[in-house]
């Protein structure tokens, strides 16, 4: 049964949460008007030179998907401590050394020129052909393993604090409960799904430092290399399980928070449990989909991504979509800013998850991997989805500490967001249906209005997100202060 009891949380550890909370908004907003400057461009609104282009995009891509698994572990870690002892002191290292780890990657993408994308696919960082030196490579790859280690010392307490709670990995993914006689007793869903985040981070973030390490050694001895695919599998598998991860983790606001509202528990029951574990498995063997186009993978590899992308976005997906409108349905809940995020946040992850499905198709995802159509997908489910689950969280916090109600602004700013949201997302699928590609800094003039009313769309989003922003920030203090 889902928590519905106020958070215990020690005075040092909500304002930790809260401080995770904040960096996240404002980062977010951020990285959400660099989006807005990268459309602006290609929609030749804004002149901006390729190169400052390409750094953008990088700070933009590394920034969404790092700030993502910081927002996620702030909720992981403010509800899973109502289940288990977790250490205040790790989740404090955590955001300083992401924090280190920000201040390098900014430098490497503004002040060193570096404009790799958030992937920096090897042998890339060594060989820019003029465009960035080798310590802004070195500093971007510094940057990103600091943020790694931080994140692993988080998972690694979690994992820590649930098994020492429950026992064994088995227990702690209810599997006495789903393979043998259902006692009642599985554990709750926030850890059910943060046992299933801590193991498949643990093993993305170990993967990641491998190939960063790689990275940051052959920039200096150019010897010391690796395989390119290899390389190439390493770092999608890092950057594919670590931001699915952070939806994972975003989702358990809605386990927790919807029961608060309908008064009816989000059970753990036998499909539940199969359901993650399930994913569990799946998220870590269905990266091979963004390797499709290459012709060396091995034929094996590109079929078993294309069959585990059409069963991997079911399990979890299905479990909380149908549990959302069954615990929804006729249970008299008052629908204010938190409820409506929560139920936004699960039909925008639902329906970007339906464009990835169909890219993973490999007659597909030769023709639209290239194309507009996979930032469509992803800005579907990450807008519409991830953030919304971030913002509903924010807000509710602040409700529980300040008891103030959604008011006519909060009505506007959802709106606007939901819709601009959909329209952002919607114009990038339909550019990239009739092959507008991607990652171009400047578009030829037949695409051009998909991006001047997409940006329009993102525009609106932005204004929405700075809205959010700001009305949290002014509640901060009271939300801070001690009960």
């Amino acid at each position: 049964m889902a928590s519905t009891t106020p958070d215990t949380l020690t005075l040092g550890a909500r304002r930790a949460v809260l401080a995770y909370v904040a960096v996240t908004i404002v980062v977010v907003a951020l990285m959400m008007l660099l989006g807005l400057l990268l459309r602006l461009s290609q929609a030749q609104m804004l002149a901006l030179p390729p190169d400052l282009f390409y750094q953008i995009m990088t700070a933009h891509g590394i920034g969404m998907v790092g700030i993502a698994g910081l927002g996620g572990a702030a909720i992981m870690w403010y509800f899973l401590s109502q289940y288990v002892k977790l250490n205040t002191s790790i989740l404090i290292a955590n955001l300083v050394l992401f924090l280190a780890g920000v201040v390098f990657i900014l430098g490497a993408v503004f002040l060193g020129g570096f404009a790799g994308a958030w992937t920096f696919l090897f042998p890339l960082p060594a060989k820019p052909l003029g465009a960035w030196s080798t310590g802004a490579a070195a500093a971007y790859l510094i940057g990103v393993l600091l943020v790694g280690v931080g994140f692993l010392l988080f998972y690694l307490d979690a994992a820590w604090a649930i098994l020492v709670k429950y026992g064994g990995l088995g227990r702690a993914l209810g599997w006495p409960q789903l393979i043998g006689r259902d006692d009642g007793a599985a554990p709750p869903p926030t850890v059910v799904a943060s046992t299933v985040v801590s193991v498949i981070n643990i093993l993305s973030i170990v993967v990641g430092a491998v190939i960063l390490t790689v990275c940051l050694v052959n920039l200096y001895v150019p010897e010391f290399a690796v395989d390119a695919l290899l390389a190439k599998n390493l770092i999608f598998f890092f950057g594919h399980v670590f931001i699915n991860a952070a939806i994972y983790m975003t989702v358990i606001a809605v386990f927790e928070i919807l029961p608060r509202y309908t008064g009816r528990p989000w059970p753990a029951t036998r499909v539940f449990l199969a359901a993650w574990t399930a994913t569990m498995i799946m998220v870590l063997i269905v990266y091979p989909h963004h390797l499709l186009m290459d012709f060396a993978m091995p034929v094996w590899a590109l079929v078993m991504g294309q069959i585990v992308s059409y069963a991997s976005g079911l399990p979890v997906l299905a479990v909380t979509m149908i549990g959302t409108l069954a615990i929804v349905y006729r249970s008299g809940l008052r629908w204010d800013l938190v409820s409506g995020l929560l139920f936004l946040s699960v039909f925008g992850w639902a329906a970007g998850v339906l464009p990835a499905i169909i890219d993973a198709t490999i007659v597909v995802n030769n023709v639209m991997h290239n194309t507009l159509w996979v930032p469509g997908h992803f800005h579907f489910y990450l807008v519409l989805g991830l953030v919304a689950m971030l913002l509903a969280f924010a807000f509710h916090l602040a409700k529980l500490r300040t008891g103030q109600q959604s008011d006519g602004l909060d009505a506007f700013s959802f709106w606007t967001f939901a819709v601009a949201g959909l329209g952002l997302a919607g114009t990038f699928l339909l550019a990239g249906r009739h092959g507008v590609p991607r990652r171009w800094a400047v578009h030829l003039p037949e695409w051009v209005p998909y991006d001047r009313i997409g940006s329009l769309f993102a525009a609106l989003v932005v204004i929405a997100v700075l809205v959010f922003t700001v009305r949290f920030l002014t509640r901060l203090g009271a939300i801070a202060r001690p009960a």
